[in-house]
């Protein structure tokens, strides 16, 4: 049976991630200066993160390289197992480039061994969620092929839409000129995010903060919802929009499970503090 990997862009919770046995790809982050490695929540003080760049801190992400994936994958090649690894959408990060040079490398030294790739074309818990279902999957002794049939299947239907409450952050990370950050600051305007085909794409602008929180759960009943799985809320240290969001959505859907997730600092470098994010299966 193969060793089932997953990164910290999932931010599935570090107790999950433990339980499922999985063995998790910490991602760097910097944060005033002082490199990190995010590891889904053990070690983490997500408050003291978010504190930080409201007082103007500059965070930032960065790529693993080749030898950091090595570092991962060939004890597990040395122990005579596969590899399968759920990852975040590859299209949002280069760092999948230098994995594919360290398994190139790793396969001529181990060429009987076999590392599986499949993509949630998602990140966060869009991705997360993904992640739990597929371990579960392969845990109960499905194959690496049904695991990738899974995920391949499951994907489509997992949706992930979000709000940030400060445009400045997407202006950082450049994915918003300084002239409409400016503008939407001062006009009080929210993007609804949503992420398509591995991207995130912009899906509408709406004024005001309740406003966009309420746009998030028009999405979940505009799509549907399938409520023998759970959905998650993923929130930047807003508590209280948080409780907010949910009361809407338990108005709306009375029987659906809430998980309450924190966004991590690798995802919280590019959205910033308050943001508000659903994940849920769709019908």
């Amino acid at each position: 049976m193969s060793k089932f990997f997953c990164d910290a862009d999932c931010e599935l919770d570090y107790r999950t991630i433990d339980e499922l046995g999985i063995t998790l790809i910490k991602m760097p982050y910097t944060i005033d200066g002082e490199e990190s490695l995010f590891d889904c929540g053990r070690t983490t003080d997500f408050k003291g993160f978010f504190d930080k760049m409201r007082n103007g801190a500059s965070a930032k992400t960065q790529a693993l390289n080749e030898y950091d994936y090595i570092q991962y994958f060939e004890p597990v090649y040395q122990a005579g197992e596969d590899i399968i690894y759920v990852s975040f959408s590859h299209k949002m990060s280069g760092t999948f480039v230098s994995m594919e040079k360290a398994l190139d490398e790793l396969k001529e030294k181990y060429p009987e061994r076999h590392c599986t790739v499949v993509d949630t074309q998602s990140i966060s818990m869009g991705a997360g969620i993904i992640v739990y279902y597929a371990a579960k999957l392969h845990n109960s002794g499905a194959s690496d092929e049904e695991v990738v049939a899974f995920v391949e299947e499951f994907r489509q239907k997992t949706r992930v839409y979000f709000t940030v409450d400060d445009l400045v952050y997407l202006k950082r990370g450049g994915r918003l000129s300084s002239f409409k950050a400016g503008m939407g600051k001062l006009l009080g305007i929210k993007p609804i995010i949503g992420i398509k085909d591995g991207e995130l794409v912009s899906l509408e602008t709406v004024k005001g903060r309740k406003k966009a929180l309420s746009t998030l759960v028009n999405y979940m009943q505009k799509t549907g919802v399938d409520t023998s799985y759970p959905m998650v809320m993923l929130n930047a240290d807003c508590d209280g929009d948080k409780i907010f969001t949910a009361e809407l959505i338990k108005e709306a859907f009375p029987d659906l499970k809430i998980w309450h997730y924190n966004v991590g600092p690798v995802v919280g470098s590019h959205c910033g503090p308050d943001t508000i994010g659903i994940i849920y299966i769709s019908k």
